[in-house]
């Protein structure tokens, strides 16, 4: 009874609660979709690494949620799968997938979805600033898997380069439109 006189007296509570529930909503929501995006997999004949949608969900949460709730739903979808959700490509999980072959993209996650929110923030949400955030998200997450691609399996960068990042940049280049047409109702919102 006291919490609720307390929160009855008190709009500003009310409303701070309210953005919060809905913080975390739009968190999970994003972690969900992820997790979907993952099971859309597509296995190439000469790599470990499948085409996936996730990356188009990892820059969208960084872009809509922005760069601090977007790393939190990345955070979570990685607490998710390393717990033991089947969320990971394939439905994968479990903490040995993150020293696997596709272990370096899925970390990148995090910081991939930090830096597209940042530079659409620090852009002030205008549509390049919107556009180099998707495209500097999904580099970094290329960058990042095709390092700990060579670090994994052994092979040289340049191997790496081959077997871990060309093979993707088709597909990174399909989802940058959709996710810029995505973001566009983010930057109305403004």
């Amino acid at each position: 009874m006291h919490i609720q006189t307390m929160v009855a007296g008190n709009p500003g509570l009310t409303d701070r609660t309210g953005d919060a529930v809905s913080r975390v909503v739009k968190i999970m929501a994003f972690t969900l979709f992820t997790a979907l995006g993952a099971q859309f997999a597509v296995w190439l004949p000469f790599t470990p690494v499948p085409v996936t949608m996730q990356t188009l969900f990892v820059v969208l949460a960084g872009i809509v949620l922005g760069p601090r709730d977007g790393f939190y739903a990345m955070l979570s979808y990685l607490a998710l799968g390393i717990s033991g959700a089947p969320v990971f490509a394939g439905l994968s999980f479990g903490p040995l997938v993150l020293f696997g072959p596709t272990g370096g993209y899925l970390l990148a996650f995090p910081a991939a979805a930090f830096l597209a929110g940042y530079l659409r923030e620090i852009g002030g949400g205008r549509q390049a600033a919107t556009g180099l955030g998707i495209i500097s998200g999904l580099i970094l997450i290329l960058a990042v898997g095709t390092a700990h691609f060579s670090l994994v399996t052994g092979v040289s960068i340049s191997k790496a380069f081959s077997l871990a990042f060309v093979p993707f940049i088709m597909a990174e280049l399909v989802k940058f439109p959709a996710a810029l047409f995505l973001a566009a109702g983010k930057g109305r919102e403004n």
